[in-house]
């Protein structure tokens, strides 16, 4: 028995923004703005998309930029590039390096990330080559007003989990935000972990789903306001949404890219499901067969998701 209905589609996806990205990622809807921001990691690219005048706006970056959240405490936005947290302010374009956390690891990149409850940034690396166990997930707090000076005068990064998978993903949380998911990408694994709201500590991890060869590779996840877990595909055309306990798929929406992304949920109502594509590594026969790859789509269904999380610094 799952926890909560199933969700319906209202109306089939739709292609927003024929981006062609290489490696669209990072979704995260800006309640302030109106607007998704989005990105091309291979591509090096920010992408902003508002729906209520179809703008698009994009910022370019000397190396990948994979992961974003907005600001509560300053302008613009934390991001994850190749290597380090930083701040962005998309309307200045001032740039300011953070913590680095990975010097040993130069083969690591960063990936997939977003915020919790509590602000803090949790982002996780993968080897760029996708292939060697060198993976962890991270989160970066700001510092407390009156705490001692951070190392980078600015916060503090922990390491949470050295996962050691090659490509991470995720993670997302339960409503209550005492469980973590977490993906292990090349595996075709979500794992799940208590995590102690007021520390992130985390703890018991345990299997909450294991992918068929069928269904591709997990890629990101976004929560709903029910607490559904909503899956990106990665090699299998389609999102998935699955109930938080049992992992009971309960909905499963065909798009026309096979190398699926990212999804968060967003719009007025955050009734919009927006989902990112890639089209690297694919031939041209297989650009033919799908044109609409990296491209950033939207869906709609009877589900609202939630605010994304801001950054506390």
């Amino acid at each position: 028995m799952t926890a909560s209905p199933p969700p319906r589609l209202i109306d089939p996806p739709v292609c927003v923004w024929e981006a062609g990205a290489l490696l669209g990622e990072g979704t995260c809807w800006s309640v302030r703005e109106q607007a998704l921001w989005w990105v091309d990691i291979l591509g090096q690219r920010l992408h902003r998309y508002t729906p209520s005048n179809d703008a698009r706006r994009t910022w370019e970056f000397d190396e990948t930029i994979s992961a974003v959240a907005e600001r509560a405490g300053g302008p613009g936005l934390i991001v994850t590039l190749q290597h380090a947290f930083a701040l962005f302010d998309p309307a200045s374009g001032a740039l300011r390096r953070l913590h680095a956390p990975e010097p040993t690891r130069p083969a690591n990149r960063f990936n997939d990330g977003k915020c919790d409850a509590q602000g803090r940034f949790w982002a996780g690396t993968m080897d760029f080559g996708c292939a060697a166990p060198s993976g962890a997930l991270y989160r970066y707090r700001a510092a407390a007003e009156g705490a001692a000076k951070a190392a980078d005068g600015f916060g503090t990064c922990e390491l949470a989990l050295d996962a050691r998978f090659p490509v991470t993903n995720g993670p997302t949380w339960s409503r209550d935000g005492r469980t973590l998911y977490f993906t292990d990408t090349v595996h075709g694994r979500i794992g799940a972990y208590d995590v102690d709201p007021a520390t992130g500590v985390l703890s018991s991890p345990r299997l909450w789903l294991e992918l068929a060869e069928a269904d591709g590779r997990p890629d990101g996840m976004t929560t709903d306001a029910a607490g559904r877990i909503w899956i990106a595909h990665w090699g299998a055309a389609c999102v998935t949404c699955h109930d938080p306990v049992d992992a009971t798929e309960l909905l499963r929406v065909a798009l026309p890219a096979s190398q699926i992304t990212n999804l968060a949920f967003g719009g007025p109502a955050f009734d919009t499901l927006f989902v990112t594509s890639a089209r690297v590594d694919l031939d041209a026969a297989r650009l033919r067969e799908e044109p609409l790859a990296g491209g950033l789509f939207a869906v709609r269904t009877d589900v609202r998701g939630v605010a994304a999380n801001r950054f506390a610094g």
